[in-house]
């Protein structure tokens, strides 16, 4: 976590700084093939004759991370990956993940193709705290793969998200309705017969939940739970249709949301102006800039907190890795964030458009403190309201 050699104060506070990775997920438990390890540092997929190794993510994996390893900087990905497969996949996710220099993970635990860490399991590995983040849509798929009437189906998965939520280390819920329907959808909270007919129709088809008026519910489920909701927006795989997933189609709901929860624009590129905006009108909006970090670089990283700074409130920028799967993106996303905040940060100190004890709170609020005070410290259970449902805590 050390400062570049001839760094500024702020390099030097960011450096130091124990991060709270808002939102990432568990590192693979197990050896990885060539062919596996390439998979997952791409969004894509490994086509003949291109290799992920030659992309800026590939290339930043070389350099930056290959040292972790005992390698040289720039090491071929052959040398890499052999080095990685000697030290066994233990020693690796250590390694990396005590590097990120995180004092929490706040873990999605909605995504699991591959074996990976739990919460608790990741932050052991780190000398961290591990908390938990709920993803709303893998709770309707359980109720609905359990069985369930269409009329009783809102309240089931009412109930079964309360239930989540108490587990003790919760934090948060996610959607991933950019992924599933998009954002261009009716803001208003669907009547119970709408959400009786649309759960009939997916009852009766299954597969995943890709109902607009089903997602629908699952956001204003989220109000009502009270808890932090967490957005994907922007760039992910394939799999997302990306002009629907720009934040700024969430206009009207945010509106209509005004004053319930705290609503975490998650990664949002190449929406991290659009983000900013919302971040700049809108009490409850909040961003970070996510796995654009790692897919960028230190190379890029300064460029996209950059344009994602240039009107949001520093108290509206959080850190996150999104990692997942291999320990090296949780390393790559934090050295990302240390090194282009910092960079942008100390330019404007030495150009005297910032002081530095300004810069000095900012990187600590984007880096650890503004999550803290939209989650609370890291605690084994959440506080509770007197009806037993977990609150935030500011």
């Amino acid at each position: 976590m050390g400062a570049p050699a001839g760094a500024g104060p702020v390099h030097e506070a960011l450096a130091a700084l124990r991060l709270v990775d808002h939102h990432c997920h568990g590192a693979v438990t197990a050896d990885l093939t060539h062919e596996q390890f390439a998979s997952l540092i791409t969004e894509g997929e490994a086509w003949p004759g291109v290799s992920p190794f030659d992309s800026p993510v590939g290339v930043a994996v070389r350099r930056h991370c290959a040292p972790l390893l005992d390698l040289p900087r720039h090491a071929p990905p052959a040398d890499y990956l052999a080095r990685r497969a000697e030290l066994g996949w233990q020693e690796v996710n250590r390694r990396f993940l005590t590097a990120a220099g995180a004092g929490t993970f706040c873990v999605d635990t909605g995504y699991a193709p591959h074996p990976v860490t739990s919460p608790a399991e990741l932050g052991r590995c780190a000398g961290a705290a591990g908390c938990e983040v709920v993803r709303l849509e893998q709770i309707a798929e359980a109720v609905a793969a359990r069985g369930v009437e269409a009329g009783e189906y809102a309240a089931v998965v009412r109930s079964a998200a309360e239930e989540a939520v108490r587990r003790p280390g919760v934090v948060a819920v996610k959607s991933v309705a950019a992924y599933r329907t998009g954002f261009a959808l009716d803001p208003a909270r669907p009547a119970d017969t709408e959400v009786t007919g649309a759960a009939a129709r997916w009852l009766a088809h299954g597969g995943r939940l890709t109902d607009p008026v089903l997602t629908r519910h699952l956001l204003w489920t989220a109000v009502d739970l009270g808890l932090p909701l967490q957005l994907h927006t922007g760039f992910g795989d394939a799999d997302v249709r990306l002009h629907r997933a720009d934040p700024a189609l969430l206009t009207d709901w945010l509106h209509l949301t005004a004053g319930t929860i705290p609503v975490l624009l998650l990664h949002c590129w190449p929406y991290q102006r659009q983000a900013a905006y919302l971040a700049a009108v809108f009490e409850q909006v909040y961003l970070d800039v996510g796995l654009a970090l790692h897919y960028t670089g230190p190379a890029r990283s300064r460029a996209v907190l950059e344009e994602a700074l240039e009107i949001t409130p520093f108290r509206k920028l959080l850190y996150s890795s999104d990692a997942y799967g291999v320990a090296e993106f949780h390393h790559l996303g934090a050295l990302s964030f240390r090194q282009g905040l910092a960079g942008l940060l100390q330019s404007r100190v030495d150009a005297d458009e910032l002081s530095l004890p300004d810069a000095l709170r900012i990187a600590a609020w984007t880096g650890r403190d503004n999550a803290r005070r939209l989650y609370g410290p890291p605690v084994s259970e959440p506080a509770r309201d007197p009806s037993g449902r977990p609150t935030r805590k500011v």
